[in-house]
């Protein structure tokens, strides 16, 4: 991805007739990170933070419906723990995440990873809304997008999300029916493995129990909103996205979003790619589409994650002595 890149910029120094010594991608990002509008940088930490309060609020639902109450501060600790895992290894976060909670809090482990599981089945509903709204908004440039770059038209990207939802739905079917069968059985091994399998089947239903209901789904939607604000306030931060307008906002928030689902430590690289391909349907160069990325990346994935990430790992078990 650096390389593409930082070739392109190489390219387009030579035509602009300037010397290649002269002409460093690195340099150039380091460049436009001290030119951002940094009062926007913040505006958009304080969002992200904002949007992980609403999401350990949304937790602590779910988690109250098995009968705990977990403290909020453990709750966000331990979520900003799992992010901070997860920029060395793609997804052991929610490992990590599930683990101290059951410790700090002293809840089943398969409990927790189960609410975690539905907290993300919910944001999967969510991020399917926001991507049906992006193509509702945008259907035209899209449409074009997807037909010109991967000759695939978003008819049969419905169909495709159609029949993963389907197999979903069978699966769930026949891990019920699986877990039913081990409980049958008199083998002691077999017992366990249907005990765990029930508590994290009671902690997949925990979304059923949840007494505020319009309360957990405010606060779902404000975890999204949060995230899509967060692209889109950050268009003003860099000068060649600052005309984009609110749409352009949600279709790159959608790319990206989708870059981070792809396991890689925090989205890194696929993150880059799919903002920057959205950057380019409006009209942005590749060089600055990047330059944006990293800004975005840098300031979410690593300022925050990292650094709230390092005091709940020293300040969790204080907190828990």
């Amino acid at each position: 991805m650096w390389t593409k890149n930082s070739s392109a910029y190489e390219e387009e120094c030579i035509l602009r007739g300037a010397n290649l010594d002269n002409c460093n991608l690195f340099d150039k990002i380091i460049t436009d990170f001290s030119q951002a509008n940094w009062i926007w940088i913040v505006v958009v930490l304080i969002i992200f933070m904002l949007s992980n309060i609403f999401r350990a609020l949304r937790w602590n639902q779910l988690l109250a419906t098995l009968g705990y109450s977990p403290s909020t501060i453990n709750s966000l600790g331990t979520l900003m723990l799992g992010y901070f895992a997860n920029l060395g290894i793609p997804r052991i976060g929610e490992i990590i995440r599930a683990t101290s909670m059951s410790r700090y809090e002293n809840i089943p482990v398969e409990q927790t990873m189960a609410t975690i599981i539905v907290g993300r089945i919910i944001d999967v509903l969510f991020l399917l809304l926001f991507i049906g709204a992006s193509f509702v908004l945008s259907f035209n440039v899209l449409s074009k997008y997807f037909q010109d770059n991967f000759q695939f038209s978003i008819i049969n990207l419905v169909y495709l999300g159609i029949s993963l939802a389907i197999a979903s739905i069978i699966g769930y079917f026949v891990f019920i029916r699986f877990s039913k069968g081990f409980a049958l059985s008199n083998n002691k091994l077999l017992n366990k493995l249907s005990e765990i399998m029930n508590r994290f089947l009671e902690g997949l239903k925990s979304i059923l129990k949840v007494d505020n209901k319009a309360l957990f789904i405010a606060y779902s939607l404000g975890i999204w909103v949060c995230y899509y604000l967060m692209t889109y306030l950050c268009f003003f931060a860099y000068e060649p996205t600052s005309h984009l307008g609110p749409i352009a906002g949600l279709v790159v928030f959608v790319f990206g979003t989708l870059g981070i689902v792809f396991p890689s430590p925090g989205g890194m690289g696929s993150y880059h790619y799919l903002v920057v391909q959205a950057l380019i349907i409006y009209g942005i160069g590749g060089v600055e589409a990047f330059s944006f990325a990293m800004l975005l990346f840098f300031a979410i994935q690593l300022f925050c994650n990292i650094l709230f990430g390092i005091i709940a790992l020293v300040g969790l078990p204080i907190f828990n002595k």
